[in-house]
C-alpha cells in the first residue's frame, strides 16, 4: 500500500474556494494510486480569533480548556474538506485526535505526539476512504484534548508519515519552497531544491518561517523526508532530507534573520560560580527564551558584565524580573530594543576555512557594526543595529553568491 500524507496550511484552506482546490490536489494523488491521509490546519485567522476570545474571558484561561478551544479550528477544516470530497464522489470523513486516537505527552499547548494508533485509519484506507485527520491535536493519558504548539499540524503530518510508514510527506503552504532568504526582503532570493534537516532546523530557529523548528526536529529524528511546496502553483518545491543525500557546491545555503530582538546587559555582576544560573532561573520559569549570551572576562576578578538577547516583546517583563531577583547583584541594567540578528547557515562551513572572515569583512566594508557574535558548527549569527538589517542581509546574500 502506497501511502502519502498531505498537510495543508491555514492559507491553503483559508476559504471554501481554496478548500475546493485542496480537494482537487487530494484527488490527483488518488488517481496516482496513492492512499491519502490529509492533515489540515485551521483556516487562516481562526486560531487567532479563538485565542482572542479566550483572553476576553480571562488572561489566565485554564490550560486544559484553552486546548479544547483552540483545537476546534482544525475540526472545522476537516469537516469542510471531507464534505467537499464527498460532494465530488469520493469517500471521506474527518477524524479528530481522540478518534484516531493520537496519544500525546507533555504540557498543554506544547504537547508532543507519543503514539498514533493505526487500526481504525488503516481499515478506512483499505475500504477506499480518505481520512482527514485533525492536525495540531491529540489526547493525553487523562483523555483530555491537547495541542502541539504553534505549527503543530506540520508535526502531526510528520508523525502520521512515521507511524503509517508513508512513502511521502508533503507540506502544502502559501510559498513554493524554502528560499536562500526572505524573497520579500531580497528580490533575487533563490529557491533551494534540496536542504538537510540540520540546515533547515537552523534556518527555522533563526527566523525562516516556512516550518517550526520542532517539526523539523521530528522529521530528522524519524528520518522522514519532507517536501515543502505551494498549494497555489504547480511547481516543484524544496525537499528536506538527510545530509548524505545532498550534493551541493554551496558553502552557505541561506541567510536568516529576526527583526524584533532585544539586548539586555547587566553591568557589574559579581563574578562567582552559580551567578549565571541565578540570572536565568526566573526567565526559565516564566518561559522567556534566551538566545545569544556573552560574558566579559573579569578585569578585577570580582565583577563582570553579562549580555544576552531575547525577543523584544519580552524585554519589559525580563527587566522587571531581573530587578526583582534578590539572588543577583549588579550595578545597572541596560536594555536595547533596537537590535536584530542576521545568520548565515550551511554545512559547507564545517570543512571550509575563512567563512567567518568573509562574513565579518563583508559587513565591515558596508560600515555595519557587529554587537554580539554567536556560532555553531553550521551557522554564524551576529547581532546588529536594526537600521542595518536589510543592508546586512543583502550584503551577505551577495558575498556568498546565493542568487546564483
Amino acid at each position: 500500500m502506497k501511502i502519502v500524507v498531505l498537510k495543508f496550511g491555514g492559507t491553503s484552506v483559508g476559504s471554501t474556494d481554496r478548500i475546493k482546490k485542496v480537494s482537487k490536489i487530494i484527488i490527483s494523488y488518488i488517481k496516482k494510486k496513492y492512499k491519502v491521509i490529509v492533515a489540515p490546519s485551521a483556516m487562516k485567522g481562526v486560531t487567532n480569533d479563538l485565542i482572542k476570545k479566550s483572553k476576553e474571558i480571562s488572561n489566565n484561561f485554564i490550560s486544559d480548556e484553552y486546548d479544547v478551544l483552540v483545537s476546534t479550528g482544525e475540526q472545522m477544516s476537516c469537516s469542510l474538506i471531507a464534505g467537499s470530497l464527498n460532494h465530488l464522489g469520493y469517500k471521506s470523513r474527518s477524524w479528530l485526535g481522540w478518534q484516531v486516537p493520537i496519544l500525546t505527552e507533555g504540557n498543554y499547548s506544547s504537547a508532543r505526539i507519543k503514539y498514533i494508533y493505526k487500526k481504525n485509519i488503516m481499515k478506512y484506507l483499505k475500504s477506499g476512504g480518505i481520512p482527514i485527520v485533525a492536525g495540531f491535536q491529540g489526547i493525553n493519558s487523562n483523555y483530555r484534548i491537547t495541542t502541539i504548539g504553534r505549527g503543530g499540524t506540520d508535526a502531526s503530518a510528520i508523525m502520521l508519515a512515521r507511524f503509517f510508514n508513508a512513502e511521502k510527506c508533503i507540506i502544502y503552504t502559501d510559498v513554493d519552497g524554502v528560499y536562500t532568504t526572505d524573497p520579500n526582503t531580497i528580490k533575487n532570493a533563490k529557491k533551494i531544491k534540496i536542504i538537510s534537516y540540520e540546515e533547515m532546523l537552523e534556518m527555522a530557529s533563526l527566523g525562516a518561517k516556512v516550518m517550526q523548528p520542532h517539526s523539523i526536529q521530528d522529521a530528522r529524528l524519524n528520518k522522514i523526508d519532507v517536501d515543502v511546496r505551494s498549494s497555489f502553483k504547480k511547481v516543484s518545491g524544496t525537499l528536506i532530507t538527510k545530509r548524505k543525500n545532498i550534493l551541493s557546491n554551496k558553502i552557505i545555503r541561506g541567510v536568516s534573520f529576526t527583526k524584533n530582538d532585544a539586548k539586555i546587559t547587566l553591568v557589574g555582576v559579581k563574578d562567582r560560580p552559580g551567578v549565571a544560573a541565578s540570572i536565568f532561573e526566573p526567565l526559565y520559569t516564566n518561559s522567556i527564551n534566551v538566545d545569544m549570551v556573552v560574558q566579559n572576562i573579569s578585569s578585577n576578578g570580582r565583577e563582570t558584565d553579562l549580555t544576552f538577547t531575547i525577543k523584544a516583546e519580552d524585554s519589559a517583563k525580563t527587566e522587571k524580573l531581573l530587578k526583582k531577583n534578590k539572588k543577583v547583584n549588579f550595578r545597572k541594567i541596560i536594555v536595547d530594543n533596537k537590535v536584530s540578528k542576521v545568520s548565515i547557515i550551511g554545512v559547507g562551513m564545517i570543512t571550509t576555512p575563512g567563512v567567518t572572515y568573509r562574513m565579518f569583512n563583508a559587513l565591515a566594508k558596508k560600515n555595519i557594526n557587529i554587537i554580539v557574535i554567536s556560532t555553531s558548527e553550521i551557522k554564524i549569527s551576529v547581532l546588529l543595529n536594526r537600521r542595518d538589517l536589510n543592508k546586512a542581509v543583502n550584503v551577505l546574500h551577495k558575498e556568498f553568491r546565493l542568487e546564483k
